[in-house]
């Protein structure tokens, strides 16, 4: 097993009409397998970005049916890549929410994991943004871990970045790599979003990938904030794709950098158990109850 590769992180900015989107993550996995790209990587919402919940719903397809799950693996056949799927929307026959799903592809095509999106984003942003996935999606019951020529990946999505004891289970499971495909909204991810993925990094001592959504999107008039990134255990950033436009950018991985971070710092030998915390009051408190 080879302990470096090239990971390929595809910026998108789709649409809420999936033959477009087809046409430019086929032409971008072709680029970015050209410019040397082992493991090419794709955002949540790959296929589409829907209008609204409505047609959302209706544009949902079923894994035999989904036109995109089909043109990723057709994609991982033609260029001999390994290929994450970042997200797609589908439809599980007998349920009627949809599934926020993520896909492993191997070159032959074959999927070798998938991953439903566990942790829903419903906020209402300052400004007036509101988000109800919950409404729209059933949330995904387990944790996924896949193996890759180079390493485990844990599988993740989007707003789980919040979620960081579920990226410790990962890592504790064997995870030396985590992706995070993601539509980070623009308010959230001038915030947030480097400082997350960095400390998920740092934390569990993995590679976070994590292929981003970017720019206005037509149809729906969503923005979403880009830069996709990977950064490496130690907490450098080594690719990011920037906030404008769409396209790719291709990092340099050495697993071994796990390992060795692990040593310097290893606190994933050093978790212990407690008891629940308690609500302790002041005596004065206590006397006036």
């Amino acid at each position: 097993m080879s302990s470096t590769f090239k990971a390929g992180l595809i910026q998108t900015n789709v649409s809420n009409d999936m033959a477009e989107n087809v046409a430019f993550v086929r032409e971008q996995v072709r680029l970015a397998r050209d410019a040397g790209a082992d493991f090419v990587m794709t955002p949540e919402n790959t296929g589409l970005i829907g209008a609204n919940r409505t047609e959302t719903l209706q544009k949902a397809e079923t894994e035999d049916a989904h036109g995109m799950l089909a043109a990723a693996r057709a994609a991982a056949r033609e260029t001999g890549a390994w290929f994450l799927l970042g997200s797609i929307h589908v439809r599980v026959p007998g349920e009627e929410q949809i599934r926020n799903r993520s896909y492993l592809i191997e070159p032959s095509g074959g999927i070798v994991a998938s991953y439903d999106k566990i942790h829903m984003f419903d906020v209402q942003l300052a400004g007036g943004e509101s988000y109800r996935e919950s409404s729209t999606f059933r949330p995904g019951e387990r944790a996924v871990l896949a193996e890759t020529p180079w390493g485990v990946l844990g599988m993740t999505i989007c707003y789980d970045l919040r979620f960081p004891y579920l990226y410790r289970a990962l890592a504790h499971a064997g995870a030396t790599m985590l992706a995070i495909p993601s539509s980070f909204t623009v308010p959230t991810g001038k915030a947030h979003w480097h400082t997350l993925l960095r400390a998920r990094a740092i934390e569990t001592g993995c590679f976070v990938f994590a292929p981003a959504q970017v720019g206005t999107h037509k149809g729906s008039n969503r923005k979403t904030y880009g830069h996709s990134i990977a950064v490496a255990p130690w907490g450098e950033v080594l690719a990011d794709a920037g906030g404008e436009t769409a396209g790719f950018v291709v990092a340099d991985i050495d697993l071994a950098k796990a390992a060795e971070a692990r040593r310097m710092v290893p606190s994933l030998e050093h978790d212990r158990t407690y008891a629940e915390p308690a609500l302790h009051k002041p005596a004065v408190a206590r006397a006036a109850e």
